[in-house]
């Protein structure tokens, strides 16, 4: 194949391309905005899923890689009632097919595999646009412009390929959620570490919910769900961590200490992030030489699945490219006819619907709101 591959994202789902199409010696060059892999925090953990996101790591020949970074015992579970009641506990017993990793370490796995030239730091996308030869240049904040023929937005919510294709633009789902962070809970947060177990906790009542888990050097991260229209965050002040803290914690008066803690004994600044997603059925018309992966493809209210799916449809992509060489459009049209029922499926599981304790699968829901989470960008 000669058609060199741009991507627009060097988050989990272009890496997971760009790493694909590296294993069939496929040439591509991923543009990412952030200055370098180290500049900002890679979120929390993420359950890695044996039917989407683990296929797409098989397909990357990291599989084994992938293993040496999985955290044990943190598939276990606990829903507690906001008053502290524990109601329902489930270990770890290793048989979930969900095992948890730290989002950064698989960031870094993936960017370990690939030459080193691959990603360009601090490329951020201003604009998009298709040229009258059926090309695509791209525009970055600095000014600078690349042409390339084969164009894929793996740039997430807002992304900026996704004009070339679609007028649909993220909404907010009615929900939003504040994170904090714990350090060294054994040792200076007890009781919560007690609490939250030794994988993921949740405590939820109607438009009021509180999610935590444990992640590796006994950190418990925290995300504080509160349903309410956007406009209702607006009188809180985020830049004063104080007062904003101190507001949060009064939508959970009457909660357990222990659960409420987790607001008020936060080792950093409360940060807000607001949920959006994409229509469940979101497509597009074929337009030659572009398409887009995860996020910008289907965003979708929190079901765990983000992460997995947008690996997924990197691996999709680029096995396709491989097996339709010399003929892109075909690649794009099989990749396409098959993602789109996919993630459509997956945003149907509106983590906001399933509350109760148990899936069909045997598995909480509430804990894929939680994986789900850390894909969101602050607000």
């Amino acid at each position: 194949m000669s058609t060199h591959v741009t991507i627009i994202g060097a988050g989990l789902g272009g890496l997971t391309l760009a790493r694909v199409l590296h294993v069939h010696n496929i040439a591509s060059t991923v543009y990412e905005a952030e200055p370098s892999p180290t500049s900002r925090s890679q979120g929390g953990m993420l359950d890695i899923h044996h039917y989407n996101g683990q296929l797409a790591l098989e397909q990357a020949q990291l599989l084994d890689g992938f293993q040496s970074f999985i955290l044990a015992g943190r598939q276990a579970m606990r829903l507690l009632d906001p008053d502290g009641t524990v109601l329902f506990d489930k270990a770890d017993d290793g048989t979930g097919g969900r095992p948890e990793v730290q989002r950064g370490d698989l960031r870094q796995l993936l960017l370990d595999s690939l030459p080193a030239t691959t990603v360009r730091w601090g490329r951020k996308v201003r604009a998009t646009r298709t040229l009258d030869d059926g090309r695509h240049e791209v525009t970055f904040d600095d000014g600078a412009t690349i042409v390339t023929d084969l164009l894929v937005g793996a740039d997430g919510a807002w992304s900026r390929v996704r004009p070339l294709l679609s007028g649909a633009t993220p909404a907010y789902t009615g929900r939003s959620v504040i994170e904090t962070y714990l350090f060294d809970a054994e040792t200076r947060h007890p009781a919560v570490a007690k609490a939250v177990g030794g994988g993921s906790m949740i405590a939820t009542k109607p438009t009021r919910e509180i999610f935590a888990h444990r992640e590796k050097n006994d950190t418990l991260h925290a995300y504080v769900g509160v349903i309410e229209p956007q406009e209702w965050f607006s009188d809180i002040d985020f830049t004063d961590a104080v007062g904003a803290t101190a507001r949060i914690a009064r939508e959970f008066e009457g909660w357990a200490p222990e659960l409420t803690a987790l607001i008020t004994e936060s080792d950093v600044p409360p940060v807000l992030r607001h949920l959006h997603a994409l229509p469940a059925e979101h497509r597009w018309d074929r337009v030659p030489g572009v398409t887009l992966i995860g996020d910008a493809a289907h965003l979708s209210a929190p079901n765990g699945e983000g992460a997995n799916l947008a690996m997924l449809d990197g691996a999709e992509l680029g096995t396709a490219l491989a097996e339709h060489q010399g003929d892109v459009e075909a690649a794009l049209t099989a990749y396409e006819r098959a993602m789109f029922p996919r993630s459509a499926r997956a945003a149907v599981l509106e983590a906001g619907e399933e509350f109760g304790p148990e899936s069909e699968s045997g598995d909480i829901t509430p804990h894929d709101l939680i994986a789900a989470l850390t894909e969101s960008e602050p607000s």
